[in-house]
């Protein structure tokens, strides 16, 4: 139960963790992309920005280049001046000596025109353009005609007569703030940002003056910053959506949060169908009455305790309890099953941890002891057979005593059906012989229990007509269980135990060597395929090495004790022909 909670719960919560982890590393990416793109924006469009000031910048130049061509002398000011305006332009003027005396247009700039040198508010920066030989601009400032504006002065310096250059005056030109770089501005806003352009307040401060700004506040913006003359301009940006992308993120946490929450509710179900896995494994590998493993369990891990230690001796022991149908019938069936589960505690209590108990059916039982020989295990199961047994009835406790039969691997089997099979015969040798009782299986033992046990073999084969055999209807273990009377006749055989020994308890070593692949593929298409009933002929090995042209007819058995068996009944077919001919000439 713990565990069902426990391990979704750790899912859970390390997969929270990666979901932070990776909102986390989502949202320093998301930053870092945004960042990387608006500095790339704030670089293109702050150039652009500066090229638009240096534009009008470039009409100062040109009024310059006049006066220098003149030698001071400017003709044709307004006519000049109209050819460079534009819609970003709010004047063009002239200041000789510093003081303004020609502006274009001069409708509503009259008031522009001062003594720049000697103004209060335009003296000291202007004489700093005029002894440093600098381009200045100034502002912004709000124009009388609306909006603000941003003066640029390009001092101008000619020669006299004696080749001394002097001072000219300035060239002028008044910036309409924003439209000089509207169109910048309204690009980038277009693409997502708030911006801001600031300047020094002079060539010799580091205090910056907002020139124009979007209507947001800028939350760590990025900046690109150039030079105009000797004045340093600052341009910023930042995404109007913030730094973080909150929609990414949230949509980052909530599918990945979703996946833990999958995953957590997968964990627990897997853990609960492995449970109920396990459950019904243990169940349909484990006896329901006694609590130990059934006939398939027990065949299973044996199988895997042999193949694991193919070199390692096993014991079997197969047990029954003598005269259990009399307890039925004498107690009633509870009582019964009272006594199975008396002694499946008992073998539970007595044997190592490591030894297999399983219970085949009805009152048998199986037992498998690893790394045990024969005569290692013989005191251990002699004093496990003589233990005292009983079961309670009606406040009272019964004796009631086992037989038991026990063979060695590999001494007398080289797999565990084999195995098991050996110490059925010597727990049958024990019933023959009085029952309560434990024997080890010897050579010797088969043939003579088997004509009287399990299948009831000489009962059954003894009264039908012509040669008979018995035998595993296995393709890999074709194992001879009997023979009749009249098949050892007519082959020449002296005794079952001959039959056996030549041919090795194989079926196939009875037919002819170079029909043997023929005759199995033969027989097993012919089951494969639902015909049980057909003929096949071939050579039959006969005891002295001689073979005998025979007619077999087989049909497959399921038995409890041994699975399918083939009983096939065999004619000589020459006897056959002249039989038969013989009735047909008559």
């Amino acid at each position: 139960m713990k565990k069902k909670v426990l391990v979704p719960l750790i899912v859970f919560l390390l997969g929270i963790c990666f979901v932070g982890f990776i909102v986390y590393k989502t949202d320093i990416h998301e930053k870092e992309q945004r960042h990387t793109t608006a500095q790339l924006n704030a670089s293109t469009y702050g150039e652009r920005i500066k090229n638009e000031i240096t534009h009008g910048i470039g009409i100062t130049d040109t009024l310059k280049q006049v006066l220098i061509s003149e030698n001071g002398k400017f003709n044709q000011f307004d006519t000049i001046a109209k050819n460079l305006m534009s819609d970003s332009i709010e004047s063009v003027q002239l200041a000789p000596d510093g003081v303004v005396t020609d502006i274009y247009p001069i409708s509503g700039n009259e008031a522009g025109k001062i003594d720049l040198i000697h103004d209060k508010n335009r003296g000291k920066i202007s004489r700093y353009a005029r002894d440093n030989h600098t381009i200045i601009t100034q502002g912004p400032f709000e124009l009388k005609q609306s909006g603000y504006g941003v003066a640029v002065r390009n001092p101008v310096y000619l020669k006299d007569e004696n080749g001394q250059e002097y001072f000219w005056g300035f060239t002028i030109v008044i910036l309409h703030v924003p439209d000089i770089f509207s169109d910048t501005l309204n690009a980038l806003s277009n693409f997502g940002y708030e911006y801001r352009l600031s300047k020094t307040d002079a060539p010799w401060s580091d205090t910056y003056k907002v020139v124009y700004q979007s209507d947001r506040q800028l939350t760590h913006p990025v900046s690109y910053k150039f030079t105009i003359g000797e004045e340093n301009w600052r341009f910023e940006v930042t995404p109007k959506s913030g730094w973080e992308n909150n929609t990414l993120i949230a949509e980052v946490g909530v599918i990945f949060a979703a996946i833990v929450i999958l995953l957590s509710v997968l964990t627990r179900v897997w853990l609960v169908s492995k449970e109920h896995k396990n459950k019904f494994k243990i169940l349909a590998h484990t006896d329901s009455l006694t609590d130990i493993y059934n006939r398939y369990g027990f065949d299973e891990l044996a199988v895997k305790m042999i193949d694991k230690n193919p070199k390692s001796h096993f014991v079997a022991a197969l047990l029954d309890i003598d005269d259990f149908k009399s307890i039925n019938d004498i107690y009633g069936h509870a009582y019964g099953d009272n006594a199975l589960k008396s002694l499946a505690d008992n073998m539970k209590a007595f044997f190592p941890p490591d030894t297999l108990l399983g219970r085949n059916g009805g009152d048998e039982f199986c037992i498998l002891l690893p790394n045990y020989t024969c005569e290692e295990a013989e005191e251990l199961l002699q004093q496990f057979t003589r233990l005292p047994k009983t079961f309670s009835y009606m406040g009272k406790e019964y004796p009631f005593h086992i037989s038991l039969g026990y063979a060695e691997y590999p001494t007398f089997a080289s797999n565990r059906s084999q195995l098991m099979r050996c110490a059925d015969t010597a727990l049958y040798e024990i019933k023959l012989h009085g029952k309560n009782g434990c024997m080890a299986y010897r050579a010797g033992l088969s043939s003579g229990v088997r004509k009287q046990l399990g299948f009831a073999l000489k009962d059954i084969s003894e009264h039908l007509p012509g040669a008979f055999i018995i035998y595993r209807a296995d393709k890999e273990d074709d194992e001879l269980f009997y023979a009749n009377h009249e098949f050892l006749h007519m082959t020449g055989y002296k005794n079952i135990d001959e039959l056996f020994r030549l041919t090795k308890k194989s079926f196939r070593n009875l037919i002819r060597e170079d029909e043997q692949k023929q005759i199995e593929s033969s027989i097993w298409e012919q089951i494969d395929n639902g015909n049980e009933n057909d003929y096949i002929h071939f050579h039959l090995r006969k005891a002295d090495g001689t073979y005998l042209s025979v007619l077999d007819h087989g049909r497959i058995v399921e038995s409890q004790q041994y699975g399918r068996v083939f009983y096939v009944l065999f004619m000589d077919w020459e006897d056959m022909h002249i039989h038969y001919s013989d009735k047909f000439s008559e």
